[in-house]
């Protein structure tokens, strides 16, 4: 479920950069989007609201795989997860090779 929920936020998330993309900018100048079908002002509404759709469904769906993340794990705070030291034993010793003379 959180795989498909991903590739769907991927989707959405390529489609919300490539419309804010082709609006038009507030000077005009860096917008692609113009002519075709439909009017400047309602080419402008429908990329608008086209835009807010996206934006709220990226939300959602992000809000949606933070709680299918969440589920099934265990409270568990930084200081619990922290595994025990183990006490090590020590081998047995090598004798000092040094020449006493």
């Amino acid at each position: 479920m959180v795989e498909v929920l991903l590739v769907i936020h991927l989707l959405v998330a390529i489609a919300l950069v490539f419309l804010i993309l082709i609006q038009r900018s507030e000077g005009g100048a860096l917008g692609i989007g113009g002519g075709g079908m439909m009017s400047a002002r309602g080419t402008a509404n429908f990329l608008t609201r086209a835009t807010g759709v996206l934006a709220t469904v990226f939300i959602l769906i992000s809000i949606a795989m933070t709680v299918l993340a969440r589920q099934g794990r265990e409270d568990l705070s930084v200081i619990e997860t922290v595994p025990e030291a183990e006490t090590v034993e020590q081998g047995p010793t090598v004798p000092d090779q040094r020449s006493t003379s």
